[in-house]
Protein backbone atom coordinates (compact mmCIF):
# COMPACT_ATOMS: atom_id res chain seq x y z
CA UNK A 1 0.00 0.00 0.00
CA UNK A 2 3.01 2.68 0.93
CA UNK A 3 4.31 2.34 -2.58
CA UNK A 4 1.10 3.29 -4.06
CA UNK A 5 0.95 6.25 -2.01
CA UNK A 6 4.69 7.02 -2.72
CA UNK A 7 3.65 6.91 -7.00
CA UNK A 8 1.32 9.31 -6.36
CA UNK A 9 2.19 12.65 -7.18
CA UNK A 10 1.89 15.04 -4.92
CA UNK A 11 -0.41 18.40 -6.73
CA UNK A 12 0.14 20.43 -3.49
CA UNK A 13 1.85 21.53 -0.86
CA UNK A 14 0.60 20.75 2.85
CA UNK A 15 -0.47 23.73 5.43
CA UNK A 16 2.61 23.60 7.49
CA UNK A 17 4.62 23.40 4.34
CA UNK A 18 3.03 26.90 3.36
CA UNK A 19 3.44 28.46 6.66
CA UNK A 20 7.09 27.40 6.21
CA UNK A 21 7.11 29.61 2.97
CA UNK A 22 4.96 32.73 4.40
CA UNK A 23 7.85 32.35 7.08
CA UNK A 24 10.51 32.47 4.28
CA UNK A 25 8.52 35.04 2.44
CA UNK A 26 7.71 37.47 5.01
CA UNK A 27 11.61 37.60 5.94
CA UNK A 28 12.46 38.02 2.11
CA UNK A 29 10.11 41.27 2.27
CA UNK A 30 10.81 42.79 5.21
CA UNK A 31 14.54 43.05 4.04
CA UNK A 32 13.40 43.56 0.70
CA UNK A 33 11.53 46.80 2.03
CA UNK A 34 14.52 47.94 3.93
CA UNK A 35 17.00 47.89 0.98
CA UNK A 36 13.93 49.63 -0.61
CA UNK A 37 14.22 52.42 2.19
CA UNK A 38 17.79 52.74 1.81
CA UNK A 39 17.79 53.58 -1.92
CA UNK A 40 15.01 56.05 -1.39
CA UNK A 41 17.00 57.65 0.80
CA UNK A 42 20.14 57.26 -1.62
CA UNK A 43 18.00 58.61 -4.34
CA UNK A 44 16.38 61.65 -2.15
CA UNK A 45 19.80 62.76 -0.30
CA UNK A 46 23.63 62.51 -1.32
CA UNK A 47 23.91 66.92 -1.99
CA UNK A 48 27.38 68.05 -2.74
CA UNK A 49 28.95 68.70 0.26
CA UNK A 50 29.14 72.67 0.21
CA UNK A 51 32.78 72.86 1.81
CA UNK A 52 34.22 71.24 -2.12
CA UNK A 53 34.74 74.36 -3.85
CA UNK A 54 37.15 72.98 -6.64
CA UNK A 55 35.31 73.00 -10.03
CA UNK A 56 37.03 69.87 -11.51
CA UNK A 57 35.73 67.84 -8.65
CA UNK A 58 32.51 69.17 -8.47
CA UNK A 59 31.72 68.47 -11.80
CA UNK A 60 33.08 64.82 -11.38
CA UNK A 61 30.80 64.44 -7.83
CA UNK A 62 28.00 65.42 -9.68
CA UNK A 63 28.48 63.52 -12.76
CA UNK A 64 29.16 60.79 -10.32
CA UNK A 65 26.26 61.72 -8.29
CA UNK A 66 23.41 61.27 -11.06
CA UNK A 67 25.08 58.22 -12.23
CA UNK A 68 24.16 56.59 -8.76
CA UNK A 69 21.13 58.24 -8.18
CA UNK A 70 20.36 56.37 -11.69
CA UNK A 71 21.62 53.41 -10.57
CA UNK A 72 19.61 53.37 -6.77
CA UNK A 73 16.76 54.40 -9.20
CA UNK A 74 16.72 51.14 -11.28
CA UNK A 75 17.81 49.39 -7.92
CA UNK A 76 14.82 50.84 -6.31
CA UNK A 77 12.36 49.90 -9.21
CA UNK A 78 13.63 46.19 -9.06
CA UNK A 79 13.02 46.13 -5.63
CA UNK A 80 9.81 47.56 -5.95
CA UNK A 81 8.79 44.84 -8.21
CA UNK A 82 10.01 42.07 -6.34
CA UNK A 83 8.15 43.12 -3.07
CA UNK A 84 4.93 43.07 -5.99
CA UNK A 85 6.07 39.58 -6.53
CA UNK A 86 6.59 38.39 -3.09
CA UNK A 87 3.02 39.83 -2.57
CA UNK A 88 1.49 37.83 -5.21
CA UNK A 89 3.08 34.70 -3.33
CA UNK A 90 1.80 35.39 -0.17
CA UNK A 91 -1.80 35.75 -1.82
CA UNK A 92 -1.17 32.55 -3.59
CA UNK A 93 -0.37 30.90 -0.08
CA UNK A 94 -3.74 32.18 1.19
CA UNK A 95 -5.56 30.77 -2.03
CA UNK A 96 -3.56 27.52 -1.40
CA UNK A 97 -2.43 28.18 -5.32
CA UNK A 98 1.39 28.59 -4.19
CA UNK A 99 3.81 26.33 -5.29
CA UNK A 100 1.91 25.02 -8.61
CA UNK A 101 3.77 25.77 -12.03
CA UNK A 102 1.12 28.41 -13.66
CA UNK A 103 2.21 26.46 -17.22
CA UNK A 104 2.42 22.89 -16.70
CA UNK A 105 0.65 22.57 -13.41
CA UNK A 106 3.13 20.38 -11.55
CA UNK A 107 4.01 21.33 -8.26
CA UNK A 108 7.34 23.59 -8.26
CA UNK A 109 10.16 21.55 -6.23
CA UNK A 110 10.64 22.69 -3.18
CA UNK A 111 14.22 23.38 -3.51
CA UNK A 112 13.31 25.64 -6.18
CA UNK A 113 10.77 27.90 -3.68
CA UNK A 114 13.36 28.23 -1.18
CA UNK A 115 16.10 30.12 -3.59
CA UNK A 116 12.82 31.56 -5.58
CA UNK A 117 10.32 31.69 -3.17
CA UNK A 118 8.37 33.99 -5.91
CA UNK A 119 8.59 31.78 -8.51
CA UNK A 120 5.13 30.68 -10.51
CA UNK A 121 6.79 28.21 -12.82
CA UNK A 122 9.01 25.01 -12.76
CA UNK A 123 12.11 25.01 -14.87
CA UNK A 124 10.19 23.15 -17.27
CA UNK A 125 7.69 25.62 -17.53
CA UNK A 126 10.56 28.14 -17.79
CA UNK A 127 11.34 26.48 -20.92
CA UNK A 128 8.00 26.02 -22.41
CA UNK A 129 7.66 29.83 -22.29
CA UNK A 130 10.63 30.55 -23.58
CA UNK A 131 10.20 28.03 -26.70
CA UNK A 132 6.82 29.94 -27.35
CA UNK A 133 8.06 33.50 -27.05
Amino acid sequence: MDNIVDNVEKTSYSVEELQEFKALILQKREEAVHNLEMLNQAVAGGENDVTDTAPTFKTLEEGSSVLSKEENSRLASRQQKFIKDLDAALIRIENRTYGICRVTGKLIPKERLMIVPHATTTVEGKMLEKKHR
